[in-house]
Parts: structure tokens; C-alpha cells; sequence
């Protein structure tokens, strides 16, 4: 009975381990997550022009992808940006995706 309490604590950790990358400002659902966030703001008036880029997580083991303002902005030709915001989703901690989504012109 110990090992599998120990084998089931274990396997919770890991759970909770590969969701740690996506925590919110909220809070993170064991079973599901999905809200979206601001990140930053500028002084710029708001934009025309919306940039994305994400990461995606597989079971806490492979994660992939290019999330960076930089890259958000370079994908929809922005150079002032106006404010960021962001994306996450987990699903049981086996998928995750994190989107930065860039405003400006």
C-alpha cells in the first residue's frame, strides 16, 4: 500500500510539474485551463495590426515553439507595438499552449 501511495504521489508531481510553465495569475485548473491574460502596455495608441507566436507543451517532456514579442510582432510587420497580451491553455497537464498575441502598427 506505501509503494503505490508513493508511486501515485510521484505521478501527481510529475503532473504538476509539467503544468508549472503555464501558472496564471489565476490560478491553474487540475483539469483544464483556459484563460487569456495582459501582459504589457505602451504609451502607443492602439493598433491595427495583431501579431501572434506560441509554445506548445507535451506532457512536460517535449516542449517547442517561439513565444517571443519579437517574433509576434515580426509575424504581422508591427514596430510600435501597443500592448501584449497572452493565451494559456493546459489539459490535464498532458497539453499545454502558451500564444503571446502582439497589438501595434
Amino acid at each position: 500500500m506505501k509503494k503505490l501511495f508513493l508511486a501515485s504521489a510521484f505521478a501527481l508531481g510529475l503532473l504538476v510539474t509539467s503544468c508549472a510553465s503555464l501558472t496564471t495569475k489565476g490560478g491553474m485548473g487540475v483539469l483544464y485551463t483556459g484563460v487569456s491574460e495582459g501582459e504589457a502596455v505602451t504609451a502607443n495608441t492602439l493598433g491595427k495590426k495583431v501579431g501572434t507566436a506560441e509554445i506548445t507543451n507535451i506532457l512536460g517532456l517535449v516542449t517547442t515553439g517561439d513565444a517571443s514579442i519579437q517574433t509576434a510582432a515580426k509575424n504581422a510587420g508591427i514596430t510600435r507595438i501597443s500592448h501584449i497580451d497572452c493565451k494559456k491553455t493546459s489539459v490535464i497537464g498532458v497539453y499545454g499552449k502558451y500564444t503571446v498575441y502582439v497589438y501595434g502598427d
